[in-house]
């Protein structure tokens, strides 16, 4: 009887936790989107000669999505300012929504130069803060003030993606992490892929690196 109160309280403390308040966006796992919040998905038509587009592990990812020549990356946005406190420090990003990001972050990009020839980009939904026309640049808030080895607290109900950011994977209590990763072949001919400011791990000009707790 003890050993089950005590599972109780373990559950009713994960369930009372709450995703911090403000207005951001996540990847979509394949589980879904926390209960609330907004969906939306961008189409990017990445480089149609040679194409190697790819996902780490090519077996057994998350994200919810379609990775083949071309590329439906989901997202899960939180829209209202409300929620429980703030983000802990440590070492992540989150995408960015509403103009600005949350207390603690600093702010950045990254542009994909999508492919020229016969460009077919297209969008739905609720997307981060980001230009999306015949390329693709997304906003994102990162920070590095805390140990990515510290564990913050976050919901547990569900899985969830933050991004990589100059370290390991962030920990969180009570959930397992993986990282994964999403490489998008973009435009070959005089192509203008860049990125500035503080923006998640990008390895190999065009993979960007995930992380996946369940």
């Amino acid at each position: 009887m003890e050993n089950m109160f005590i599972l109780f309280l373990m559950i009713a403390s994960a369930c009372a936790i709450s995703w911090p308040s403000g207005r951001y966006s996540i990847p979509k796992p394949k589980t879904g989107c926390p209960s609330g919040w907004a969906e939306g998905w961008r189409y990017q038509d990445n480089e149609d000669s040679n194409n190697i587009n790819s996902v780490t592990p090519s077996i057994g990812h998350h994200f919810f999505g379609t990775f083949n020549r071309n590329t439906i990356m989901c997202y899960c946005t939180k829209t209202s300012h409300s929620g429980s406190g703030s983000w802990p420090s440590g070492n992540y990003c989150i995408a960015r929504y509403g103009g600005s990001c949350p207390s603690g972050f600093s702010t950045g990009f990254i542009y994909w130069d999508d492919e020229d020839n016969a460009n077919a980009n297209s969008k739905w939904g609720v997307l981060p803060d980001g230009v999306y026309d015949r390329n693709t640049k997304i906003q994102y808030c990162c920070r590095s003030d805390g140990s990515a080895y510290i564990s913050m607290k976050r919901p547990t109900y569900q899985p969830f993606y933050l991004y990589k950011y100059t370290s390991t994977c962030q920990r969180v209590r009570g959930m397992s992490v993986r990282e994964e990763s999403i490489k998008m072949d973009d435009e070959d001919d005089r192509n203008n892929s860049s990125e500035g400011g503080h923006h998640p791990r990008k390895t190999d000009t065009t993979v960007v690196h995930y992380c996946y707790y369940s």
